[in-house]
């Protein structure tokens, strides 16, 4: 079975020049480029072309694997389905119409480019970030979000959140391999009993799985506390930023600006 940490950290000892980027400057980057794919207005095709452009072209010379990442930014499109409603909310030229009793829904061409525009923005905002992440160290980007600025208790929190997830993991192979050692089935006959045995099964084993992740934790944090730690992530590698550094930062942010800027400009 796959660990997480082998799905989030298998590119990120690749050498390319985005590699080896300092962790604020690509933090910053995609921040500044998600934000921009979400100030885009809808049905912005060529924005959203010349923004898919830059981020392909970054997954291909960082080696992570353009149909991967593609694919895996799918998970997206799931979620933002909850904009369908955009189909039947916006006025413009009907395209189809729906009669339930006193009901009328009715299809706009308005809807469903901002439906679509919605889309595409989840689509390639997922993107950006798996790029981000297959290419810094998660300890890289919690430095860069306290040299941001970003309130010490919370990269803690989101610190932990991430090697808490091992250790739930962890926990949970152990009680799927201990339930493989203790299952066993006659010749010819399934293993198991009926649906409704195997859901008080799966309940009783998140239950346990849930007790002894949260004492492991509890070990965890104990012997942190043994060793020193008083609530603040220190870090030795605290340079600033380079001025070639804040300029290419600063660079990238103004172009992505002016893609949004054109986009409202020129319609």
């Amino acid at each position: 079975m796959a660990t997480p940490h082998l799905l989030l950290d298998r590119y990120i000892d690749a050498e390319s020049p985005l590699h080896a980027q300092d962790a604020r400057v690509k933090l910053l980057l995609t921040l500044a480029l998600v934000v921009a794919l979400a100030l885009l207005p809808a049905g912005a095709w060529v924005a959203l072309l010349v923004f898919a452009l830059i981020i392909w072209t970054a997954v291909y010379q960082a080696h992570i694997g353009l149909l991967r990442t593609m694919r895996r930014s799918l998970v997206a499109l799931p979620f933002a389905l909850v904009a369908v409603t955009l189909l039947i909310t916006r006025p413009g030229e009907l395209l189809l119409s729906w009669s339930f009793g006193p009901w009328r829904l009715a299809i706009t061409d308005a809807g469903v480019t901002a439906f679509l525009s919605v889309l595409v923005k989840s689509w390639l905002s997922v993107q950006a970030m798996l790029l981000l992440m297959s290419i810094t160290h998660f300890a890289d980007l919690l430095r860069a979000l306290r040299q941001l600025r970003l309130p010490p208790v919370l990269v803690a929190i989101l610190g932990f959140a991430y090697r808490y997830l091992f250790i739930m993991t962890d926990e949970a192979q152990r009680m799927l391999r201990a339930r493989e050692c203790r299952s066993a089935a006659l010749p010819g006959q399934p293993a198991g009993g009926s649906i409704t045995w195997r859901a008080a099964v799966v309940g009783r084993m998140v239950g346990t799985l849930f007790i002894r992740a949260y004492e492991r934790s509890e070990r965890v944090y104990v012997a942190m506390l043994s060793r020193g730690f008083n609530g603040n992530l220190v870090s030795l590698d605290e340079r600033p930023l380079s001025p070639n550094e804040r300029g290419f930062t600063l660079l990238g942010t103004a172009a992505a600006a002016a893609v949004v800027w054109a986009s409202y400009l020129f319609g």
